[in-house]
């Protein structure tokens, strides 16, 4: 099962009209995303806690790295240079943090709220290897723009 990026995003939006709590948000868009699509393993948020430093947030899946700096792994790589991190691979990613050892790729976006302030990365893992793609991480920067914006 392949995610409708459209039907996704207008069910988030529904779903958290006239929510501004961040966790809130980022817990409701990780059981949406989630569930939307088999390849997605483990999704979850890491939130911005400090200059330089990630924790977790709400996800679904296994156990996640509790704590990531910003200058290690995939996560923090989307941190430090506010890029989308889309991950063939994660063995050929130098400084891949390995929280689960079957993770084979990955996508991580950074969230911006409304200030343009970096509040927190969204990580999808798969266990496929090159399970993403360009459609993949323009739809989740779409719904991730519009549900935390408002913030």
């Amino acid at each position: 099962m392949r995610v409708d990026y459209s039907t996704l995003a207008k069910t988030i939006a529904a779903l958290t009209a006239g929510e501004n709590d961040p966790v809130a948000l980022m817990a409701t868009v990780t059981c949406e995303v989630h569930h939307s699509d088999d390849r997605f393993n483990w999704t979850g948020f890491y939130r911005v806690v400090r200059p330089e430093l990630l924790k977790i947030g709400p996800y679904q899946g296994g156990h996640g790295c509790l704590v990531i700096p910003f200058d290690r792994g995939v996560c923090g790589a989307a941190a430090r240079t506010g890029q989308v991190q889309l991950v063939a691979d994660v063995d050929a990613f130098p400084g891949h943090i390995a929280c689960a050892s079957s993770t084979r790729s990955e996508l991580v976006l950074p969230v911006w709220n409304r200030a343009g302030d970096l509040i927190a990365v969204f990580d999808i893992d798969s266990d496929l290897p090159d399970a993403f793609d360009q459609a993949d991480a323009e739809g989740l920067a779409a719904v991730l723009a519009d549900t935390f914006a408002k913030l």
